[in-house]
């Protein structure tokens, strides 16, 4: 699986978005790490401007260029929020890149990372250091279970729940994005707990209502907000905040984020309010979410 690819430049992955019309090529360097599993596809490769992309079955997940736009947005947000998140829950996220991202905070006693897929976790150790180094720092359990059923042991336990799933139509997905999922991470967070969840993208708008909608009907507080990622399907990434008594823009203490001591290349305080400003074509689209 290691072999230099070098002297073959006709070996390309190629991605292709839900419409079947549009689509993703990069030239692979070298391959790293091919195998299924009883869930899904792994591949991991070398490439020649994106250093090693990550992608579950045919669909990318990560590539090291631009991952920390995608982690940033989708854990710091919530984390910042919360004015003391000491437990916290990372659904998905196999890579390590969100648990990397939720242990940048001093606050946190206990992370559990619930990806479904051992296979996911083994490569990830190996292949992506990068979004994998915190998977053995002491206060992180990593937990292989299905995190829609995982959910369900729990009541008022977890002060932040980050939801980093594949897209609903790949793998096990779709589970992570139905109404009775949502109510059970309600009930798993504490009095003031707060959720993110990454929500897709925008070539094909109806995971965005999907999921808007399924979590605005079981959280008081819900907000899309947006980010870039530019080798996701669009380059223009959605997010869904919930909460129960929290307000993204009005309860951010932007203080706390100036004086954060640890690397942050993409989120700051700015960032933070911004990305709740929508456009109005999403707008629109999360008005017929709701209707």
């Amino acid at each position: 699986m290691e072999k230099d690819l070098k002297n073959y430049p006709h070996l390309w992955y190629t991605e292709f978005y839900t419409t079947g019309n549009l689509g993703l090529m990069i030239r692979i360097k070298k391959m790293l790490y091919s195998a299924q599993s009883d869930i899904q596809r792994i591949d991991i490769f070398e490439s020649y401007d994106l250093g090693r992309v990550f992608a579950l079955d045919g669909i990318t997940m990560t590539t090291e260029k631009d991952e920390f736009m995608y982690h940033e947005m989708l854990v710091h947000v919530p984390m910042f929020l919360h004015p003391n998140p000491r437990k916290v829950l990372v659904i998905g996220g196999g890579d390590g890149g969100s648990i990397r991202e939720v242990m940048k905070h001093d606050s946190v006693e206990k992370a559990v990372l619930c990806e479904i897929d051992p296979l996911v976790i083994e490569a990830a150790r190996k292949y992506l250091p990068s979004t994998s180094c915190e998977f053995d720092n002491p206060r992180v359990e990593i937990v292989n279970e299905n995190g829609a059923e995982f959910v369900k042991k729990f009541k008022n336990e977890f002060d932040v729940i980050i939801i980093d799933s594949t897209d609903p139509f790949a793998g096990e997905g779709g589970s992570l994005f139905t109404e009775e999922f949502y109510k059970n991470c309600f009930e798993a967070l504490t009095n003031n707990g707060v959720l993110s969840a990454e929500s897709e993208g925008f070539h094909d708008q109806k995971w965005i209502k999907l999921a808007y909608g399924k979590i605005k009907k079981v959280f008081p507080i819900t907000r899309l907000y947006l980010g870039f990622v530019p080798l996701y399907p669009s380059g223009m990434w959605s997010y869904t905040f919930a909460s129960k008594n929290i307000d993204p823009i009005n309860d951010l203490n932007e203080e706390k984020v100036k004086n954060f001591d640890k690397e942050l290349r993409y989120y700051n305080h700015e960032v933070h309010k911004a990305a709740f400003a929508l456009p109005n074509f999403v707008k629109r689209e999360i008005i017929e979410a709701v209707k």
